[in-house]
């Protein structure tokens, strides 16, 4: 594995914070319940070599594949990582060390990250990119039960798909995770129809990535949509979409066949959570909104959309959130979300800490109709009663 990533990338030593980026913080942490704050969208990274069944793929590491290699690096500079020995070990101290300052009373939810598997049931370790097992998330939530909480991630397609995530969720696993750009899951399929039905009967959320993605190679974009999970939905599921689809387009499945375009996945995700019938059942992360290429209409409408905070979960999307040149404050500033004296204080905080400095960004965006200023509600924030098991 190669680890010679951007020293500009690389974290810098957390000093202490300043008297400005101190009263922030604490501006930001004000009533909330600390103990109800769970980071719900945190991956987990492992090495070939920390012998805990993680796997990267030779593409990542190729220099046949350089957008996937710098991609790699990009991911191991941010995270602290030094070398394929130590990795697992460093990514994980660092995680920690993070986490008791930005969640002191709080969990955050690790995700493992399946294999690529064919139709034909067989896994396709060619296509597979990442792969984290769920036997590691579990490992490491009961190592630091103070501080993690498992979700599992399992392919529908797998012959043994439902015994798999029984096992999960007997081992204490909070959600599922998928993303079916990548790992090649049409969630409109039957064929997920056995999964659908454990999953309801088990009340685990599915956290499904939707929309475009850019952060992993996703040869079916056609499966980010968010119209492809109406099955899960309608199978009682629970379904959490990431990043509220806040990239890329998608076919609309609910116009008349002859007339279906292209549109923003974002307002097919904006659809399903104003569809009264799907009330409790469907929600949307906030996780990466605040970067560039996401901060745009999405972010505006979500921050207005005051009638469905009680459907929106913050989220980081660690370690994407500490890649720093992804979110731009100075952007966020020019688009009216940000006070330009808070710039310099977010962007201390950020650096010391990425995910406290999520939080805090979050915590101080706002736009301005008329009279008013619109935040994300406390309850966005407060998010660790969405992980709780309802089984019907």
């Amino acid at each position: 594995m190669r680890f010679a990533v951007p020293r500009w990338l690389r974290p810098a030593k957390p000093g202490p914070l300043g008297a400005r980026a101190r009263d922030l913080v604490a501006a930001a942490l004000d009533g909330l319940d600390a103990s109800r704050v769970w980071d719900g969208h945190v991956h987990l990274v492992g090495a070939d070599e920390g012998g805990n069944g993680c796997r990267v793929s030779p593409a990542m590491r190729s220099h046949a594949s350089p957008v996937l290699r710098f991609q790699l690096d990009a991911y191991l500079a941010a995270c602290g990582i030094t070398g394929p020995q130590t990795a697992d070990r460093e990514y994980l101290d660092r995680l920690l060390a993070l986490g008791n300052v930005a969640y002191p009373a709080g969990r955050m939810v690790v995700l493992p990250f399946d294999a690529v598997v064919r139709e034909d049931g067989t896994e396709d370790l060619d296509a597979s990119h990442f792969v984290v097992p769920d036997a590691y998330a579990a490992t490491v939530a009961r190592r630091y039960p103070d501080r993690f909480v498992a979700a599992c991630s399992v392919h529908p397609y797998r012959h043994d798909a439902v015994e798999r995530l029984r096992a999960a969720a007997s081992a204490g696993a909070v959600a599922v995770k998928w993303l079916p750009n990548s790992h090649a899951i049409d969630p409109g399929s039957p064929r997920c129809d056995r999964f659908y039905e454990a999953l309801a009967e088990l009340g685990l959320p599915l956290l499904a990535h939707v929309g475009g993605e850019l952060a992993m190679a996703a040869p079916f974009p056609e499966f980010g949509n968010p119209l492809r999970l109406r099955r899960a939905l309608d199978h009682g599921c629970r379904v959490i979409l990431g990043h509220a689809a806040s990239s890329g387009t998608n076919l609309d499945l609910d116009a008349p066949e002859r007339t279906r375009a292209e549109v923003p996945a974002f307002d097919l995700a904006v659809r399903l959570l104003h569809e009264r019938r799907y009330d409790g059942r469907v929600l949307a992360d906030i996780s990466a909104l605040t970067a560039v290429n996401r901060c745009g209409r999405p972010l505006r409408h979500l921050l207005s959309a005051t009638a469905i905070h009680g459907k929106l979960l913050n989220a980081s999307d660690y370690p994407i959130c500490a890649i720093g040149p992804l979110v731009s404050t100075w952007l966020l500033t020019q688009r009216g979300y940000l006070d330009d004296d808070e710039r310099a204080a977010l962007d201390e905080i950020r650096t010391s800490n990425p995910l406290l400095g999520d939080l805090v960004l979050k915590r101080r965006l706002a736009v301005r109709d008329g009279g008013r200023v619109l935040r994300f509600a406390d309850e966005v924030f407060e998010t660790e009663r969405w992980y709780r098991r309802l089984s019907r």
